[in-house]
């Protein structure tokens, strides 16, 4: 058997997140389904993680299983022949072999999602911004961002009712900066994310912004371990995965690009 990983990118507006589900497409589906044709044979991808509905992936990967050897041209051949195929929201960047053990979710070491919100009405990036025009504290927001490196238990960010068994999570990095002019970009970089755990966090960001809530109100809304306490989430269209990081012999294999 051989192992491959698979580098891509999605535009998430048209799909219901990445993970398969019936009467819903997603964009696990529509990649396994093209997969399948081209290789004649069934394939299954397995996923580094799983995004919401709307959510866009800059940076993604999953792996899939073949009896079959691909060599260096047939995997450089096979993304040629799936990027003709696959619609015009999905890319992919490379296809390449690791070591049978590696696996796409369990060995990442990090993860990083952008957040994009608009200060001032802009036509051009309306698709993937959140739009808010009220005055914000930037400062107040990233003292809250501070914060939440000290804490490991995310549960007020977390959806309710989910199979996840722990709501644990190592945060290494968050903070809020200027893209442009009236772009400000959230950052954030952990192990893992709990669903909707970003969105619900920015959401209680501007909110802290907005004068809403102190640095003190936000960590107590941390510790109340309850979703209701927290702020609203935001859009998912604004969301991006924007990097995910591995240990560098595991892919044995460098971008180019």
């Amino acid at each position: 058997m051989s192992r491959y990983f698979v580098h891509l990118a999605y535009n998430g507006k048209n799909y219901f997140g990445w993970q398969r589900q019936p009467n819903h497409l997603t964009v696990q589906e529509v990649l396994e389904n093209a997969f399948s044709l081209l290789l004649k044979m069934p394939i299954t991808l397995v996923g580094a993680g799983r995004t919401d509905t709307g959510v866009h992936a800059k940076d993604f990967y999953a792996h899939f299983d073949m009896d079959t050897f691909l060599s260096e041209t047939q995997t450089r051949q096979l993304v040629i022949r799936l990027n003709s195929f696959l619609p015009a929201d999905i890319v992919i960047y490379a296809i390449f072999e690791v070591s049978t053990t590696a696996h796409a979710r369990f060995d990442a070491k990090s993860r990083t999602y952008r957040y994009l919100v608009a200060t001032q009405k802009n036509p051009f990036l309306k698709d993937f911004v959140y739009q808010c025009f009220r005055p914000l504290d930037i400062k107040q927001m990233n003292l809250c961002c501070e914060k939440l490196i000290e804490y490991k238990d995310f549960t007020s960010f977390s959806k309710v009712h989910t199979q996840t068994k722990t709501n644990l999570c190592d945060i290494y990095a968050a903070a809020w900066s200027y893209q442009e002019q009236d772009v400000l970009v959230f950052e954030i970089t952990a192990n893992r994310f709990l669903r909707n755990m970003v969105r619900a966090i920015v959401g209680t960001l501007i909110a802290v912004g907005e004068g809403k809530y102190s640095v003190e109100d936000f960590c107590g809304i941390i510790e109340q371990k309850n979703r209701c306490s927290a702020g609203m989430s935001v859009p998912a269209h604004a969301l991006f995965l924007y990097r995910i990081v591995y240990e560098e012999q595991l892919l044995k294999w460098k971008d180019m690009r």
